[in-house]
């Protein structure tokens, strides 16, 4: 697993980085907005710390007044708190730059009452001179593909195409547990093969063919079933759906699978005797997916919202159980 050396930076410099894309370039802001955006273009999931200037009982992770911008020292308390706020984080957290600029893009929609507010009562409290610009606006309605560029569509398809081949070849067919699941509701929901996110619909027609097929249960996004998917991040060996959180929630359905089977990273079991473990000791979706949901949170994901067991899972629960003769979990 590559290791970052991540970045410090102050909350404002997170709104001046997406102003940036908004606006002409001037000045040392900017100079460090292009900075930012170029390391997290280079290494999207790159740890970032925000610090400020708090005192009390945060002093711990006060980043000193180098970095202030010349509106004054009060100014740049409140600017950097206010954000902090709104994105419902602590000062010196640290969070993957991707969940960092998915949520400033969602819970912060204007700068207004943030970096200016519209009167100035004082010298003390003009705020940012490019405050009413709208900038920040027009830089935020590019969307997170200005900040972090999606694989392309040429990578993908190269990328299907090589790891259908590998499965096909392989001796062992590594899948992460909890997509097991996820293969049984696209196979209820009707997806067939050729599908372009990941490998499952092909593993099952595979696994319809040949029962005997060995699979084993490996942790993360691995290559073999999500090579082709536009959410995973390849140096990471990582999921990063659902906002760039999809790290964890995954991981979490994926230790659950694991103890509702008995198994362990690393297990194989020929196909029919694993999906046969599934439908034995997990009856729906919701003992695995379902997660409370908190909002915003590095724990969203949209299947945990579900307040019912999925009924793709059922169906193809039932076709899976039938075409693979699998009877009262025998």
């Amino acid at each position: 697993m590559p290791q970052h050396a991540g970045m410090t930076l102050r909350p404002y410099q997170l709104l001046c980085a997406v102003c940036s894309l908004g606006g002409e370039h001037d000045g040392i802001a900017d100079k460090r907005s292009e900075e930012i955006l170029a390391a997290v273009r280079n290494s999207p999931d790159i740890p970032i710390t925000l610090r400020c200037n708090t005192g009390d009982v945060f002093v711990y992770q006060d980043a000193g007044t180098g970095e202030d911008t010349p509106e004054g020292a009060e100014f740049n308390v409140r600017r950097d708190l206010e954000i902090l706020h709104k994105l419902n984080l602590f000062p010196g957290c640290t969070l993957p730059a991707r969940i960092l600029f998915y949520r400033l893009l969602a819970q912060i929609e204007e700068v207004s009452g943030i970096c200016g507010y519209g009167t100035a009562t004082s010298n003390a409290w003009e705020g940012c001179p490019k405050a009413g610009s709208r900038n920040y606006e027009r830089g935020r309605a590019l969307g997170i593909d200005a900040v972090i560029p999606p694989r392309s569509e040429g990578e993908m398809r190269q990328e299907k195409a090589e790891s259908l081949k590998a499965m096909y070849s392989a001796e062992a067919i590594r899948v992460r547990p909890h997509i097991l699941l996820c293969s049984v509701c696209q196979y209820g929901g009707g997806a067939r093969p050729p599908y372009p996110e990941d490998n499952l619909p092909e593993l099952i027609q595979l696994i319809l063919k040949k029962p005997e097929t060995p699979i084993t249960l490996v942790p993360y996004a691995d290559w073999a079933m999500c090579a082709p998917c536009p959410y995973r991040a390849a140096q990471l060996n990582a999921c990063v759906n659902n906002r760039g959180s999809g790290g964890l929630p995954n991981q979490m359905r994926d230790l659950r699978v694991l103890q509702k089977l008995g198994l362990s990273y690393r297990s194989t079991l020929p196909a029919r005797e694993l999906y046969r473990l599934i439908f034995t000791r997990i009856s729906g979706t919701l003992e695995i997916c379902r997660l409370e949901q908190v909002h915003p949170s590095v724990w969203y994901t949209g299947c945990g919202e579900a307040e019912r067991d999925s009924a793709d899972y059922e169906r193809g629960k039932a076709a899976l159980s039938g075409e693979l003769g699998i009877v009262n979990g025998e």
